[in-house]
């Protein structure tokens, strides 16, 4: 009676495990994402002197447009590129509205 039980215990987590994943990968969306947003930003207007990794911030409005929140970068010509690439320009697929994304861009030196 005991190993009957044992087993139906392990049974009903096994199953429950099942039904609690739903197969889909979360990460998806944000491929698509980040390949929309590095095509956005492909060919900078200025000279980048070192290969250096900024992390990006934003979110999407109502609209589905990138809202930029915040640029990790000391540079100015970095960040007024981003934000004048990124701010306000609409995406394919865009994400959840007010989620926060955190997204590390490597710049690097052409």
């Amino acid at each position: 009676m005991r190993k009957f039980k044992l087993m139906a215990l392990a049974l009903v987590i096994g199953t429950a495990s099942l039904f609690a994943s739903n197969g889909e990968d979360p990460k998806e969306p944000n491929k698509k994402i980040r390949s929309q947003i590095v095509s956005l930003l492909q060919a900078p207007d200025f000279i980048i002197e070192n290969e250096t990794t900024i992390m990006l911030t934003f979110t999407f409005s109502s609209q589905g447009e990138i809202v930029v929140l915040n640029v990790d970068s000391r540079d100015k010509n970095i960040l007024n590129y981003i934000r004048k690439n990124l701010n306000y320009k609409k995406v394919d697929n865009p994400g959840e509205r007010d989620k926060l994304y955190t997204m590390p861009l490597k710049v690097t030196a052409s």
